[in-house]
Formats: structure tokens, C-alpha cells, sequence
């Protein structure tokens, strides 16, 4: 793998087109099985949910005891029926869609005046929502290479590729990453025409490309590039790793796409860098080999990462050179920091905790409150003085059953002025809203949520990413397909005449500007 730009000249984009009853949920405490949580804790990596892979999650079998506790919770009304939507009075489900062509995991999404995009490890789909309540799907790209993360500015969407593949074409089939010849990165789409939309360019990075995160400017686009653990056997993904790939676009010649530097954001002696060792020094959390998600805001000149075994604050004011301010870390309750959210004011970041790697039942009693959960920070001080200070952790208050994967997930602001308001994706704990304007007493208003997918085994399903948008919840969840829901609450209500003409969450707005 090398670190050059690829122009778009002999790829193909493939262009493929094509009121359930719910009641009130009451708190109770589902049955939890310590063991089997215990072993899923110790034996799955710390990474985003699937692995990276081309195939879907593999079903993890529970044990009898475990599969009757379920059946009891069920009977017991403690959890949903399965696949039995539940929702607090405030929250409306107004529409789902389920997948079409692309069976793939369904992961992020972005936004673009009246369409969605929405990435899935088969490619991405393009919605029209100029009507919330009835999605029309425009286009299908067939496009494999997980996780597919996806962000739009402008007439380009960019999409990640974090497996192994033969070439960096559409085509391509996997291949191990041991051979120098695969390749993982960045893709580069012209979205002029959100019917046709044309694969131009591709960078490849070392490691792939797991996440991304635009700084966008006036001619050029710069690409953030998330990914990690390197291995001494993979020729284009060596230790240490402890940095992010910079990708500079230009927006006129994407063609031109390049890979401009890549700062080290944990510097340290030896082959291991400077962030968290991990065990055993830190059992139970994950050694830094890279971030995992980075959140901008640039009108602020600043960033969150999440990486692994530590939390970030740095400085973009030159986006080519970013400048770490701050590092925390929490190794008592965070297995995985996997995403970060700012909120309005710039004083405070909610870090996420995906412990487990999002494949694991710890929304449960066995698992407790503290751990699988949003971390609040605050922030303090001025300019490179700035320093992250915990204040509480937030988790939903709902135990789920151990046959559900559910961990917190991607979340965004919900922009009213004067209060911190956040709706986030629990895999299958579902969507909850919350508010945080107290760091230190969050608590949720609403929620939205399904019965398991399954009661017998474990397998991948739920909200990977709930966001707000022009008036609405839109939610790709990662089994079942494209949800919409509508929020009606005195607090959540003047975000409604809040309109955005474009939304990377991961590329934070300021929303009153």
C-alpha cells in the first residue's frame, strides 16, 4: 500500500435503484448473566461494531440459563417483545425503510439540504427526505469496504474504507493486509448529480481509513483520517501508530487528493508511542495505537478525539499541523473512548465509551451504570491553557436484554440556546435524548427503542447513528433499515427553527451563526 492519489479513470460506480402498536416502557431491571458478559468483555477487541470485514457480524450463541432469563425478562414485561417498539409519549416513529439492494451493516450518516446519506458496508444510499414522514430513496451505490463512514461538502462525498481489498476500485475483493499490494483509504464521490453519483478519486492511508472528519475551506477540503491498530506483519500499517493521516482535496480537482502529512498526536519513547499502554498496566482498557473519531469545530479552531485509551483536546488552527492541548484518560470506567461531542458554548465534550466494541449486552445490571456510558467533560481555562475536567457519566437508564448489543454510540446536539441537549444511538438500547446542561446531573427526556432482535443469540443490530436534523431524528439502524422520528417537547422545540443547509456531525456547526 502506498500513500499516493488514484484518479477515477476506469473505475465503474455501480448505480443501483430499486404502524407498528407501541406502549409505554416501564424502568424495570432486566435479568443479567455476569458470566456470559464477562466472557464477551474479555474475548472481543475494542473496536467499532462489526470488526472490520467485509461479512456481517458473526451470531455469538448464549448459554440455556441465559436464553431463559431472556424468555422471563420478556414475560415479565421488563424488556420489549422482540422487535417490539416501545417510546416515551414525546418521541413518534414516522417512518422506516428497510434495506433494499445493499444487505450490508448499515453505519453513519450525513446531510445535504433535502437528502440523507447513508452509509453501509456494502456502499451507500441516498434518500430524499423533502418529505420526513415518506423517505425516497434516489440513489445505491455498490461500493464494498467497511465501515463505509460518510460525509458530503459540497459536490463531494467521501467515504472510508477499513478492510483489506484487492485495489482501491469498486470491484475489489478482500485480501489480507499482509500483502503489499491491498489496499484501504479514502474515496472521493462527485454528488453534482445525486442520481449518478461518479467515483473520482481515492488516497490511500496508513492503516485504512476507520473514521474521517472534514475541515472544510473555500477551495480545499481537509480529511482527518481515524484508524489504528497497526501490526508489525502489515507492510502499510506499522508500529507505532500514533497519529492521524491529513488529506488535503481540492474541491475544483479532487483528482489532485493527497495524503499531506501525518502529525503524531501521542509522542513517547519507544516502539509503543505516547498514549495509553493499556494492560496490564491499565487491564481492561485499550493500548492508543491511533484514534478511533475526531469532532472539529471550526469556527473555534478546535477538536476532540477520541482515541482509544485517552481523550483529546487539540488545536486545527493550522489543519495541516493540529496541536494537542489536553489528554485524559479514565482507567477505571472507559474501555474504548470512541467518539466525541462539543457542545454549543465550547465548554464542554460528552467522550463515548464503547465498551465491548458495541458487540457485547452491557446495558445491563451485571454491567452497572458507570461503564458503557458517555463521559462529560468540561472545559476550562483559556487558549493552550485549556484542560479537560470530568464532571459525571450519562448512560440510559433502561437495562436491556443480554441477548441485545447496546453500548453508547454516535449522538448530536440538538441546538436550542441556553440548554446542552444531545440525541444519541445505543446500538439495540435504541435512541435516547438527553440533556446535559447540568454536567454534573444529566438525565434523559425521551427515548425510542425495539425488543431484541433476537432472544436466543447475540446478534449485530440497533442504532448505530441518531441525529438531528431540520426538525428531525434520523436514525440508520445498522439491521432493520432507515428510521425518522419526531420529537415534541417544549425544550426540544426551537430547534426546530433551527436549518442547516449541510451536516457532518462529525464536522460540528455552529449552529446560531
Amino acid at each position: 500500500m502506498n500513500r499516493s492519489s488514484a484518479n477515477g479513470q476506469g473505475r465503474k460506480t455501480v448505480i443501483l435503484f430499486s404502524n407498528p402498536r407501541t406502549r409505554r416502557r416501564r424502568l424495570g431491571v432486566a435479568a443479567a448473566a455476569a458470566g456470559l458478559v464477562g466472557a464477551l468483555l474479555t474475548a472481543q477487541p475494542a473496536a467499532a461494531t462489526p470488526d472490520p470485514g467485509d461479512g456481517p457480524a458473526k451470531e455469538q450463541k448464549v448459554s440455556e440459563s441465559t436464553r431463559a432469563e431472556v424468555r422471563e425478562a420478556l414475560a415479565d414485561g421488563e424488556i420489549p417483545g422482540q422487535d417490539e417498539i416501545v417510546h416515551s409519549d414525546n418521541i413518534e416513529h414516522v417512518a422506516n425503510v428497510p434495506k433494499d439492494v445493499l444487505p450490508g451493516t448499515n453505519s453513519d450518516l450525513a446531510f445535504q439540504g433535502r437528502y440523507a446519506f447513508a452509509g453501509n458496508y456494502d456502499g451507500f444510499r441516498i434518500f430524499d427526505i423533502s418529505n420526513p414522514k415518506s423517505p425516497k430513496t434516489v440513489a445505491q451505490v455498490l461500493c464494498p469496504g467497511s465501515q463505509n463512514d460518510i460525509s458530503v461538502s459540497g459536490n463531494l462525498l467521501f467515504l472510508s474504507t477499513d478492510s483489506s481489498r484487492s485495489d482501491s476500485s469498486c470491484n475489489s475483493t478482500t485480501q489480507p493486509a499482509t500483502e503489499k499490494s491491498s489496499w484501504e483509504g479514502m474515496k472521493v464521490f462527485d454528488i453534482s448529480d445525486k442520481t449518478n453519483p461518479k467515483y473520482v478519486a481515492a488516497v490511500e492511508t496508513a492503516c485504512g481509513s476507520h473514521t474521517h472528519t472534514l475541515v472544510p475551506e473555500r477551495r480545499n477540503v481537509y480529511i482527518y483520517v481515524s484508524s489504528y491498530s497497526p501490526n508489525a506483519t502489515y507492510p502499510d500499517c506499522q508500529p507505532p501508530h500514533d497519529g492521524l493521516s491529513v488529506i488535503k482535496v481540492p474541491r475544483y480537482a479532487p483528482e489532485k487528493a493527497a495524503v499531506v502529512g501525518f502529525p503524531v498526536l501521542f509522542p513517547g519513547e519507544g516502539p509503543d508511542g505516547g498514549g495509553n499502554p493499556g494492560a496490564p498496566t491499565n487491564p481492561g482498557v485499550s493500548k492508543t495505537t491511533g484514534c478511533h473519531d475526531i469532532t472539529v469545530l471550526p469556527e473555534q479552531d478546535l477538536a476532540a478525539g477520541a482515541c482509544m485509551g485517552d481523550g483529546i483536546l487539540f488545536s486545527i488552527e493550522d489543519p495541516e499541523h493540529p496541536k494537542v492541548i489536553d489528554q485524559v484518560q479514565d482507567n477505571v470506567n472507559f474501555a474504548f473512548w470512541h467518539s466525541a461531542t462539543f457542545n454549543q458554548k465550547a465548554n464542554k465534550v460528552v467522550f463515548t465509551d464503547e465498551l465491548g466494541g458495541g458487540s457485547a449486552a452491557t446495558c445491563n445490571a451485571a454491567i452497572g451504570p458507570d461503564r458503557g456510558a458517555d463521559g462529560i467533560y468540561d472545559i476550562v481555562g483559556k487558549g493552550d491553557k485549556r484542560k479537560l475536567v470530568f464532571r459525571s457519566y450519562f448512560k440510559i437508564p433502561r437495562h436491556q436484554a443480554d441477548t441485545e448489543n447496546c453500548v453508547a454510540h454516535n449522538g448530536s446536539l440538538i441546538p436550542v440556546k441556553g440548554r446542552d441537549l444531545m440525541v444519541q444511538a445505543w446500538y439495540q438500547g435504541g435512541i435516547s435524548v438527553w440533556d446535559f446542561t447540568d454536567s454534573a446531573s444529566p438525565k434523559e427526556i425521551a427515548y425510542f427503542d425495539r425488543g431484541p432482535l433476537t432472544t436466543d443469540t447475540i446478534r449485530t443490530a440497533g442504532s448505530w447513528s441518531a441525529y438531528y436534523y431540520n426538525g428531525y431524528i434520523y436514525s440508520n439502524e445498522m439491521a432493520r433499515g432507515f428510521d425518522v422520528l419526531k420529537i415534541n417537547d417544549r425544550r426540544t422545540d426551537p430547534a426546530r427553527w433551527v436549518k442547516l443547509r449541510e451536516l457532518n456531525v462529525q464536522t460540528q456547526p455552529d449552529y446560531f451563526d
